[in-house]
């Protein structure tokens, strides 16, 4: 996994920012033991962590975690930035509809295509347009 791609950036920022969100909800606290929750979120820190290292485990671990926030915290799963259950894939697509997903086949097309002409492709922007043609 090459870290230094804008792509990886992005879902990075976007991940850093629902940790961010999760740890400033209180709604986490009151629902489950306390313990658990600070488990939950010093292991969604090591998500952070790895893939900042570019660790291949990264990818399952966030499959994992996203599924847990769906599962463990419907009222704030929301609060997911629907790029990061494409980011991830795997059973994240499972809370995807069938027209979002072929929207992110799209844009993976596009960024295929930008890649073997050597431009830069601005996922963030591309994202905009299929959203708001």
């Amino acid at each position: 996994m090459n870290t230094t791609l804008p792509y990886h950036q992005y879902h990075l920022a976007l991940l850093r920012s629902l940790f961010d969100t999760l740890r400033a909800q209180s709604v986490l606290m009151e629902q489950v033991p306390e313990e658990s929750n600070i488990l939950f979120l010093e292991r969604f820190d090591d998500l952070i962590t790895q893939l900042e290292a570019g660790e291949d485990d990264a990818m399952h671990t966030g499959q994992e975690i996203l599924c847990q926030i769906i599962s463990r915290y419907p009222q704030i799963a929301h609060l997911i930035p629907r790029d990061l259950l494409w980011y991830f894939g795997g059973d994240c697509l499972h809370f995807m509809p069938d027209e979002e997903i072929a929207q992110y086949q799209i844009l993976d097309e596009h960024q295929a295509a930008a890649e073997e002409r050597g431009e830069d492709f601005d996922w963030a922007q591309a994202r905009q347009l299929i959203q708001h043609p």
